[in-house]
């Protein structure tokens, strides 16, 4: 998505009923902490001991497959009913007893190094390139992968599938970028961002990231940012036909459990700003699906800028979910129902590496 808050997907879930997918194999999912030494950021900062968490899943055997989260979440966030109950279960397009999934926190989130750990906004500026930098690294000198099957993406999961495609041409077989798009970062997906975050910083509470409790500005700018950004227009107007039912709606967001940190939050939005992975569109060698719903709010399709961009990679195409009352806008491609097979028919129709 960059995936809604986590009260606002609560909230949603609840208010929505949300198609509930069948469990996934009973594998225990296993969590790890890895650490990266002498890690270079793209600002040329290094630090020393940078963490990274992964949780894994399923056949450690089995072909490997990376999932990545979108902004604000975290590889245990991708274990959602709505996705893997869809996705991982016997004969499903990612059987956990073929597949080796694995799920990295990104860094700035979950487990793996963040602000919050201490630095607060001392902590080293981080881009898409950095986690996606990360990623290959656990991958590769951790859990000693040097090929994947898949790698698939959610929101800011999905701008970095495109970035992998680009960075590791040949790494992986096939590519599934879904509630994104490659090209640069803009109009109202990063006008959006940086209210957000403007917000945050010009609380006097925030006091330049060195708060003892976090500023008030969090939550109202959390919550109007999840309802602006994500949900679907034909789902909230279901939902909240009127003006008590709206006001209610907002009074739940407002009044859920809160747990976000202010620097964390900024970092992990702000690190968006330079992503663009339009110019490297034609190193891409893998074959590609771009899975995106029509009514995503950061990802419009009428733009053209999907098509055009398609355009320039040898290998791809483009599952659009249509929009109704059961999508959810830009948070349409955590419900894996809705292209569980087409998804499975893509896996099986591309050659493995030879």
């Amino acid at each position: 998505m960059s995936r809604p808050i986590a009260y606002v997907r609560w909230a949603l879930a609840a208010l929505f009923a949300c198609v509930s997918a069948p469990a996934f194999a009973a594998d225990t999912p296993v969590d790890t902490d890895y650490t990266l030494h002498d890690f270079k950021f793209h600002t040329g900062e290094v630090m020393p001991e940078l963490r990274v968490h992964v949780t894994t899943i399923g056949n450690p055997k089995g072909e490997p497959v990376l999932i990545l989260h979108g902004t604000n979440g975290t590889g245990r966030s991708m274990l959602a009913p709505s996705f893997a109950g869809a996705l991982f279960g016997p004969g499903q397009p990612l059987d956990s007893s073929r597949y080796f999934i694995i799920l990295p926190d990104a860094i700035g989130a979950g487990h793996s190094s963040k602000p919050s750990d201490g630095l607060h906004a001392k902590f080293p500026v981080y881009d898409y390139a950095d986690m996606v930098q990360a990623q290959y690294r656990v991958v590769t000198e951790a859990l000693g992968v040097h090929h994947l099957r898949l790698v698939i993406g959610n929101s800011m999961g999905g701008m970095q599938t495109w970035m992998w495609g680009e960075a590791y041409p040949g790494f992986m077989d096939a590519l599934v970028p879904m509630a994104s798009q490659p090209t640069e970062m803009s109009s109202r997906n990063w006008m959006m961002r940086r209210m957000y975050v403007q917000s945050i910083r010009d609380d006097p509470a925030y006091q330049g990231g060195e708060y003892t409790t976090q500023p008030p500005s969090l939550r109202l700018a959390t919550v109007m940012f999840g309802i602006a950004t994500s949900g679907g227009t034909l789902a909230y107007q279901a939902a909240a036909p009127t003006g008590d039912k709206a006001d209610a709606f907002v009074d739940a967001q407002l009044a859920a459990k809160f747990t976000l940190d202010a620097n964390d939050t900024i970092y992990q939005w702000q690190s968006s700003r330079d992503y663009n992975a339009a110019p490297e569109l034609e190193h891409i060698t893998a074959h590609l699906l771009a899975i995106n719903s029509a009514d995503d709010e950061r990802n419009p399709p009428e733009t053209g800028t999907m098509t055009r961009s398609l355009k320039l990679v040898k290998h791809a195409g483009l599952l659009l979910i249509p929009a109704s009352a059961e999508t959810r806008g830009h948070g349409t491609t955590m419900l894996a129902h809705f292209y569980a097979k087409p998804l499975a028919a893509f896996l099986t129709a591309i050659p493995h590496a030879k």
